[in-house]
């Protein structure tokens, strides 16, 4: 990242560096104010004030004798997870690949050892502070590894989503600049297309390439006419390359973090919007979140997670580093479905794994061929889900089978996970239908933040009533650092003070936060809002339907009304009609709320963490036409789609 490029995300810097604690000590005992990180370019007071409240006027301490120097104060970093596994659980596995053919474990010690060779190698390479390294990757072993060796090289882990075309991944290595990029084979033909087209676009230079290959039967060869100059990933750590630091040494000396507001990661937003933005965490954000999705998910010391959540979102929702905290195995899972997350619960002892109510749909829809017995712990399988809110008639069935659900919501910009909906023991006693229900609110904001639902227009707190909608809005140390290059919308991200979500919700009594829905999905049917939440809460009621996404259809009279596309479960014929759904939901919610439109799907369009693309969905109803002239043509539309009959 360029100096100015990086002010503008990172905030005011500056160049002069205190050479040693004395120093630091002796400036903020004669400074009327501690600015928390050094600036780049002209120096200004700094937004925040995390010291501020400890001094006086005229620069004394809060207290008499106090100080802030290097003995009470170090950055925080989760680099700092991975030494203290090292040394707390050095024989405990660390990583685990599940499949046939997958290497050996590796221990916490083993994995801090190849981390250590993994950052020498890359200084070897010629990255410097703050460079960028991508990773293109699935979740494999040596994703875990790279969230700490480039971290440790003092560089950025930039991790693209897997599912990338070629075009796209072009443009974020471009506007990344990253210097590296980490590449599983099994993505070798995206890579190289990306890297053929940043070759012809004049000036830019593609960065180096290490190509990951792991030992599973099923992975795909290498293509033998790869013409693409590539270093090995094994070899690289085992390599001395020229210059920098000693390549592979491990003797290499970590590059610590001389401020916790520093980068750690860029993170490119979900591809549901046109053009993805490069969100910047810092190391002190990461560490706190970890730390926060770990005390609140109920991850006791030696856990074992399982990786359904892709590694490449919001870095796992930072639990790559949060595992670590706690000494946890990362149970690497490439492919995602019900029979291997059944295979690698029951065989690993998993006692955590989260992914969006996709994964949930996967579990309770699996056939009885591909449940296992999960593993006898005295305590249920804890599955975090986020990504969209769950359908009641999911978790309650999660619960039958066996698993604990915790319901959390966050962003890319607030590093994943920002509340989490937690348990009180008073609701046990509830009816499962109402459990289900208040599991599915997003409850209250994780530690670290605030949350609130406000006016987006005067920013006043919305009544804390179940009804009076606001927008979601958060502020706290795990907001991010901004976006990359782009000033303009971090500015508007951030007005008002707050990080503004662009999701709708209530407020109840009990301050347990309810998403109704996004703004942009809301449908405004003869002047009412209808969320489209609530009308696939009714959907996913039917026995029959596997997944379903709502968005709003034109409609000449009312504006717009509800279209339903809906995936069946394996196994049901075409004996399910638009009609029987709609009056399903017509059972349910009051008449206008009921999809006037019905479409069966094969698939629902989806980003790569389990998220329906609506926008896709929202161009299909458009192209559909509007209700009233489709009965003036009196024709159905084109193709598959069925109308249901009104």
């Amino acid at each position: 990242m360029a100096d100015g490029e990086l002010a503008t995300v990172l905030g005011n810097f500056t160049r002069r560096r205190l050479s040693s604690p004395s120093l630091l000590c002796s400036a903020l005992l004669h400074s009327t104010r501690y600015i928390p990180f050094p600036s780049i370019g002209k120096k200004r007071k700094s937004p925040h004030k995390p010291f501020a409240r400890r001094r006086r006027d005229g620069g004394k301490p809060a207290m008499e004798g106090t100080v802030l120097c290097a003995a009470n104060h170090a950055p925080l970093t989760p680099i700092s997870f991975l030494e203290r596994a090292a040394l707390v659980y050095p024989d405990r596995p660390a990583v685990v690949a599940s499949g046939p053919g997958a290497a050996p474990p590796r221990t916490w010690r083993e994995t801090r050892a190849r981390c250590l060779r993994l950052a020498a190698a890359l200084a070897g390479l010629g990255v410097a502070r703050h460079d960028v390294v991508a990773v293109l990757a699935q979740n494999i072993p040596a994703f875990c590894e790279l969230h700490f060796g480039i971290p440790m090289a003092g560089a950025v882990i930039c991790a693209l989503n897997s599912r990338l075309d070629a075009a796209m991944a072009s443009v974020l290595l471009q506007h990344s600049e990253a210097k590296v990029i980490f590449v599983d084979a099994a993505l070798l033909d995206t890579a190289q297309e990306a890297l053929r087209l940043i070759s012809q676009v004049a000036g830019a230079r593609p960065p180096a390439v290490v190509l990951i290959k792991e030992v599973l039967d099923d992975e795909p060869p290498v293509p033998s006419d790869n013409n693409l100059p590539y270093h090995e990933y094994e070899s690289l750590l085992d390599s001395s390359i020229a210059g920098g630091d000693g390549g592979g040494s491990p003797e290499f000396a970590i590059r610590w973090p001389s401020d916790e507001n520093e980068p750690i990661a860029l993170n490119y937003t979900s591809g549901t919007t046109s053009r993805p933005k490069g969100v910047v965490y810092s190391h002190r954000g990461a560490y706190l979140n970890s730390l926060a999705s770990v005390l609140l998910n109920d991850m006791a010391a030696m856990p074992v997670y399982l990786w359904t959540v892709p590694m490449f979102h919001c870095n796992g929702w930072c639990l790559v580093w949060g595992v670590a905290a706690q000494g946890g195995t990362n149970v690497c899972l490439r492919k995602v479905s019900s029979a291997t997350i059944f295979s690698a619960v029951a065989s690993h002892g998993v006692t955590h794994m989260g992914g969006a109510p996709t994964v949930l749909s996967m579990v309770v829809n699996a056939t009885a061929d591909e449940r296992r017995p999960l593993p006898q712990t005295g305590r249920p399988v804890t599955v975090m889900t986020s990504g969209a809110p769950p359908p009641s008639p999911v978790l309650y069935r999660m619960e039958e089978l066996g698993f604990l659900v915790i319901h959390s919501y966050g962003l890319t910009e607030t590093y994943g996970p920002a509340t989490v909906c937690t348990w009180k023991p008073e609701w046990d006693k509830l009816p499962a239908s109402e459990r289900a229900a208040i599991k599915s609110r997003q409850g209250l904001h994780h530690l670290g933040l605030e949350v609130d639902v406000k006016d987006p227009s005067t920013m006043a707190s919305v009544p804390a009533d179940g009804r009076t909608m606001g927008e979601v809005m958060f502020r706290g140390n795990t907001v991010m650092s901004g976006y990359f290059k782009d000033a303009a919308a971090t500015a508007d991200a951030m007005a008002g003070g707050w990080l503004r979500s662009g999701d709708l919700a209530v407020r109840h009594g009990d301050g347990y936060v309810k998403i109704l829905d996004r703004s942009k999905d809301i449908i405004i049917s003869g002047g009412e809002n209808i969320s489209t939440i609530e009308v696939e809460a009714a959907l996913f009621a039917h026995p029959a339907v596997a997944e379903a996404a709502v968005v709003g259809r034109p409609d000449e009279y009312w504006g717009e009304t509800p279209c339903a596309f809906v995936k069946l479960k394996d196994g049901v014929d075409g004996g399910v009609s638009e009609e029987e759904v709609v009056a399903f939901c017509r059972g349910r919610l009051p008449r206008y709320m009921a999809p006037r439109t019905v479409v069966f799907v094969a698939e629902l369009p989806k980003t790569a963490t389990g998220k329906v693309q609506k926008f896709t969905l929202r161009e299909k109803a458009k192209a559909m036409g509007s209700i009233g002239s489709e009965k003036k043509n009196q024709g159905r539309p084109a193709g598959t789609t069925r109308q249901s009959k009104l």
